[in-house]
C-alpha cells in the first residue's frame, strides 16, 4: 500500500507540473524537472512559485515554502482586521510581516486589508531580495505606482533590530521547530527547505522568546501580534506572556484542529 501511495502522489505531483508549469505540453525541461521530483524536491520549488491568498509567490530564492495551515490563520485574521478599515478613508492601518520568508503574509496582507501599510522584516540577505521580488511581482495589486511605494517597504532586520516605529498588527511566523524533532521532519523538508527559517533552538522557542519580549516596544495601543507555533509550546507561550505582562490572548486552532497555528496578543 506505501508503493501505491507513493506511486499515486508523485503521479499527481507530476501531473500538476505539467499543468502548472509547462501548461500541458512536455519537453526536455520538463523531463528534467520529473527527475527532479523523483530526486525528492518539492513540488513547489521545482514549479518555481506558489499560491498564497491570491498572491503568486515566486520561490527562487528557496524561501520556506508557504504552508497550508498559515494560508488558514492569516486568512482568519484578515476577516477579522478588514471589517474595521473597509469603508474607511486612508488612515494607514500599520502591519509588520516579521521573519517574512517569501514575503507571502504581508503580501496577503497588502491584497486584502484596504489602507493597510506593510513593512517586511527579514534577517537573511538572499530573501529580502526574494521579497522584493514577490512585491514586484504582484505589483498589479496597487491602482499605481505611488500606491505601490507607500504601502510596502522591505527591510532587513535580526528580528527587531532593523524596524523602525510602531504597528497596529505584527503577524510572525518565526522558527519554531526544536531540534530535537528532526528526525520527525519529512525528508524532503529537511534535505531541500532553510534550516534557519525551521528550527528555533533546542526547545524551538529560541526566536519566540526574544519576539515576545521586544514586541510591545513596536506595537500601537491596543495593537495585536498574530503568532504562529505548535500545539505543545501552548504552556510555555503562556508562561512567556505573563512574563512579559501582556494583557490578554487567545488561542485558536488551524484547520486541522491539532496544531495551534494563529494566537492573538493585545497589550
Amino acid at each position: 500500500m506505501r508503493v501505491f501511495y507513493y506511486t499515486f502522489i508523485m503521479e499527481k505531483e507530476i501531473r500538476w507540473l505539467l499543468r502548472e508549469k509547462y501548461f500541458g505540453k512536455p519537453s526536455k525541461k520538463f523531463d528534467a524537472d520529473v527527475k527532479r521530483l523523483k530526486a525528492g524536491q518539492p513540488l513547489d520549488y521545482v514549479i518555481g512559485f506558489t499560491q498564497f491568498l491570491g498572491c503568486k509567490i515566486d520561490l527562487s530564492k528557496k524561501p520556506l515554502i508557504p504552508r497550508q495551515e498559515t494560508e488558514f490563520w492569516v486568512d482568519e485574521a484578515i476577516k477579522e482586521i478588514s471589517p474595521k478599515v473597509d469603508g474607511r478613508p486612508f488612515s494607514g492601518i500599520k502591519v509588520l510581516d516579521i521573519f517574512a520568508g517569501s514575503g507571502c503574509i504581508g503580501l496577503a496582507v497588502l491584497k486584502n486589508v484596504k489602507n493597510s501599510e506593510v513593512v517586511f522584516a527579514e534577517k537573511d540577505k538572499k530573501l529580502v531580495e526574494q521579497i522584493k521580488l514577490n512585491v514586484k511581482i504582484n505589483k498589479h495589486l496597487f491602482s499605481n505606482s505611488q500606491e505601490f511605494k507607500n504601502r510596502c517597504k522591505v527591510v532587513a532586520s535580526d528580528i527587531f533590530s532593523g524596524v523602525r516605529g510602531k504597528f497596529d498588527y505584527i503577524f510572525a511566523n518565526p522558527p519554531y521547530i526544536p531540534k530535537t524533532k528532526k528526525p520527525k521532519i519529512q525528508k524532503s523538508v529537511l534535505d531541500y527547505e532553510p534550516h534557519g527559517a525551521l528550527f528555533g533552538g533546542e526547545d524551538g522557542l529560541f526566536f519566540i522568546k526574544k519576539f515576545l519580549k521586544q514586541a510591545p516596544e513596536f506595537l500601537k495601543e491596543n495593537g495585536k501580534i498574530y503568532l504562529e507555533f505548535d500545539s505543545f509550546q501552548k504552556k510555555q507561550i503562556e508562561i512567556l506572556l505573563k512574563k512579559y505582562t501582556y494583557k490578554n490572548w487567545e488561542f485558536k486552532k488551524d484547520q486541522y484542529k491539532f496544531l495551534i497555528a494563529a494566537e492573538k496578543f493585545q497589550m
